[in-house]
């Protein structure tokens, strides 16, 4: 079941890639960015969604639901466990601290 969703999870990876790169930008240049001529509104001219954008949103919610299925069955099987847990810990060694010379009174004259 776990080597079927990974597989499924990397397709969609793949696929997200490739929608994401084929899509044209919403406006042009940077001004656009900025405020500029060539938006009319905060995020830009919002118009009937196109098929890649469809293709999009569905391969978002696909990587979303992947991604917390193998987080979930990854925390089940294993549980938390630390990257340093089986390396053994070596005593620390440390110097001891030289002890303080007695310092003389200042002499008075």
């Amino acid at each position: 079941m776990i080597y079927l969703v990974t597989t499924i999870h990397i397709l969609v990876c793949f696929f997200i890639i490739i929608v994401v790169l084929l899509q044209s930008g919403k406006s042009g240049d940077i001004s656009a960015a900025f405020g500029g001529q060539g938006s009319q509104t905060a995020f830009g001219p919002r118009g009937a969604a196109s098929a890649l954008s469809k293709a999009t949103t569905w391969s978002a919610v696909a990587f979303m639901i992947t991604s917390i299925t193998l987080s979930v069955y990854a925390t089940r099987r294993g549980g938390p466990t630390s990257v340093l847990q089986g390396v053994k810990s070596q005593p620390v060694k440390t110097q001891p601290a030289p002890a303080p010379k007695p310092s003389a009174p200042p002499t008075q004259k």
